[in-house]
């Protein structure tokens, strides 16, 4: 279906998005099932929540957690959780006193089976400048304030290592099941920028 540069439906970089999509379509350098095919594995098979499912699991089994903390790749893997951009991977665990963030000071590394793709930000050139010199001016932009005495650690991601913050467990979730404990695990919580909602 053709597309629209102007369609007041879409934000001006969806738009131009979805018009150059028609155009490589129309020209037959696209095939239009394969691009559907890799917007389902982003919106469906990869992405936070799969990294919400790591975070939960962490929170609810002990054992798990170790794991984690020893070789993350290998139980992030126990989940089903694998693919490119994902096969050497961190686990950095935030708790009282310490904060961890994520950045790509080079580009834009991101662990794509458990977090899909980078938000915009990530990529961008003032976030990744920024949050190694000043981390706490850019938390406090995402409206995160923490103590003045809690640790704050930047961690740089690579081609050969990518990391994954487990939050800390908000207070009062004793009751919770894994699947309404992931759902209080953003992205942003898992790169850093944020916490885990507080239900």
């Amino acid at each position: 279906m053709p597309h629209d540069h102007h369609d007041p439906d879409y934000d001006e970089m969806t738009a131009r998005t979805r018009a150059l999509e028609t155009l490589l379509v129309e020209k037959g350098l696209i095939d239009p099932a394969a691009v559907d095919a890799i917007i389902e594995t982003y919106s469906e098979k990869v992405g936070p929540k799969n990294g919400a499912a790591v975070v939960a699991r962490a929170w609810t089994d002990p054992a798990f957690a170790g794991r984690l903390r020893e070789n993350a790749t290998a139980a992030i893997a126990e989940l089903g959780f694998t693919g490119r951009q994902g096969e050497h991977m961190q686990a950095v665990f935030n708790e009282p006193g310490l904060h961890n963030m994520v950045v790509c000071t080079l580009c834009s590394c991101y662990p794509w089976p458990v977090l899909g793709l980078p938000p915009t930000w990530y990529k961008s050139p003032p976030y990744r400048a920024r949050v190694v010199r000043e981390p706490r001016a850019v938390l406090a932009e995402f409206g995160v304030a923490l103590p003045a005495e809690t640790e704050v650690r930047v961690w740089d991601s690579t081609a050969e290592l990518r990391y994954l913050v487990i939050p800390e467990r908000p207070a009062g979730t004793e009751g919770l099941d894994a699947e309404a404990l992931a759902a209080l695990v953003t992205r942003d919580a898992m790169i850093g920028t944020g916490l885990a909602v507080t239900p």
